[in-house]
């Protein structure tokens, strides 16, 4: 969740030396740099749920899964957001400390706050990486869950909103079932 925005402008070295010292993540667009605000508990079991079924999956295969407190560089020098979770198998990845740049899985748990913003800004951003196959967008109020995967000359786009809905999201093998993205999720109003 964005929160505040500095007023100082930032190199990109100077952004990574915040950010070693900082106690609040923030994220880093030209120059900028945008405090990161807390997350509900339902965000939170969100992440946790599909972070845990994602890499139950693929930790056998040597991939990472991270979630909401590492960088993805998604434009050199210039963007530098914390999704809420990322899955990659690229092996300079796997073995990077800091900074996740060749991710196949974003996903973002939408709330009021950062839904707009996830939907348009992060999501062109998003588009340009060449590594990326599979977008998800997760609802944190309903049962909604939006698919974003590559095809050659497109991205398709699903919807599920049914608890006895699964995910397939094919080009990294991987089914995911709603009952278990939202298991012990007690759904509250947007407005709340």
């Amino acid at each position: 969740m964005l929160a505040a925005r500095s007023e100082k402008r930032f190199t990109v070295s100077e952004y990574f030396e915040l950010e070693e010292t900082s106690e609040i993540r923030h994220e880093f667009y030209k120059g900028e740099v945008f405090a990161m605000a807390g997350t509900s508990l339902n965000h939170n079991d969100i992440v946790d749920n599909t972070k845990r079924i994602i890499k139950d999956t693929f930790a056998p295969q040597g991939c990472r899964t991270f979630s909401e407190s590492v960088k993805l560089e998604v434009i050199r020098d210039v963007y530098y957001p914390y999704p809420d979770i990322m899955l990659t198998c690229h092996p300079d990845d796997v073995q990077a400390q800091f900074v996740v740049r060749q991710p196949t899985l974003i996903v973002e748990v939408l709330s009021k706050s950062t839904a707009d913003h996830d939907r348009s800004f992060k999501w062109q951003q998003y588009q340009r990486m060449p590594s990326l196959m599979h977008y998800l967008l997760v609802s944190q109020y309903e049962y909604h869950i939006e698919l974003y995967s590559r095809n050659v000359h497109f991205w398709k786009y699903e919807v599920f909103d049914k608890p006895d809905q699964v995910l397939s999201l094919e080009h990294i093998a991987l089914s995911l079932p709603l009952s278990a993205i939202y298991e012990n999720i007690v759904f509250t109003p947007a407005n709340e």
